[in-house]
């Protein structure tokens, strides 16, 4: 910790003060806390024990699962934590650390999503070369590139702003340690960190949120151009569906709160927008991918059977 920061701990404020909706919070979340490990928890366990999802497709989606428990992890067990104690307060380190790797997490997952757009535009637009362009080894890259680009985009930020003074108030208005309530609390010059927050993030944001697009344009102009098939333009559409949700759900929300100036009045606002996207997203993820992916439920049901019903398999 920095000689110069005279805050030891900051009091996280929450979601709200009025102590009978903290326990009913607390139960709502903790479900939801609940849900987002079975379910990501589930997918992650039939990509990796069955054969028949050794794929480019579900490999990401493995990683998208773990990520997703990860991300949710981050922040929920603390926040219920606060729903029922009265000392909410959580220590300097512990609150850049909890910001590295909520950080760390979510930029993964930006960049990730648009790995698994690449997979699916090649997996439509040049079937034939598939499994040679994106065989294991690619794969295994791609993955290791993004979660390595998403540890040093967190660490440039938790860096930077474990260096800032903090000598007044502690009262972080957020559930969570996030940059922006941070440098509010923030004493001197925090243009550069604002500006890391605006162009570093926003770029990896936005230029993730193109190629997406890109990709989704070539998909739907190739099926629509060189598919005469309705059957194959139907199947493959609604393959590239499960992921088109995931990524409206995840980058409306981000967008929201990284992209858009920063004012006192939208406090509030932030920390409904941060739900969205830190908890919500989560559950949705395997919701989308277990509803609309016939292999995903495949798996998960001939898992069920096995462990249900082990000696007729």
């Amino acid at each position: 910790m920095p000689k110069h920061t005279s805050v030891n701990e900051f009091l996280l404020l929450g979601i709200t003060d009025t102590q009978e909706l903290e326990h009913y919070l607390f139960v709502v979340f903790l479900i939801i806390y609940n849900l987002i490990l079975i379910g990501n928890g589930a997918i992650l366990v039939v990509v990796i024990s069955e054969p028949q999802l050794h794929s480019p497709m579900y490999f990401f989606l493995g990683n998208l699962s773990c990520l997703d428990i990860c991300y949710s992890t981050v922040t929920l067990p603390k926040m219920l934590d606060d729903f029922l104690s009265t000392h909410k307060t959580i220590s300097f380190v512990g609150c850049i650390t909890q910001l590295h790797f909520f950080h760390f997490f979510g930029s993964t997952e930006a960049i990730l999503v648009g790995v698994m757009a690449f997979d699916c535009f090649v997996a439509i637009c040049n079937l034939l070369h598939y499994m040679l362009l994106m065989k294991y080894q690619v794969c295994l890259c791609l993955a290791a590139v993004t979660w390595i680009t998403g540890f040093f985009h967190a660490l440039l930020h938790s860096v930077m702003t474990s260096h800032l003074t903090f000598c007044g108030s502690n009262h972080i208005h957020h559930f969570f340690c996030d940059i922006k309530p941070l440098l509010d609390l923030a004493y001197g010059n925090t243009e550069l960190n604002h500006w890391m927050l605006e162009t570093v993030t926003g770029t990896i944001a936005i230029s993730t949120f193109f190629f997406i697009l890109l990709s989704y344009f070539y998909i739907i102009s190739f099926l629509l151009f060189k598919s005469y098939s309705c059957s194959m333009l139907q199947k493959a559409l609604s393959t590239c569906a499960s992921h088109f949700i995931v990524v409206s759900v995840f980058y409306v929300p981000v967008a929201f709160t990284y992209i858009h100036p920063s004012s006192g009045s939208s406090m509030d606002q932030d920390q409904i927008v941060a739900i969205m996207y830190s908890v919500i997203t989560p559950v949705l993820n395997s919701l989308v991918y277990t509803s609309r992916n016939k292999d995903v439920k495949g798996a998960l049901r001939k898992a069920i059977r096995k462990e249900l019903w082990p000696a007729h398999l």
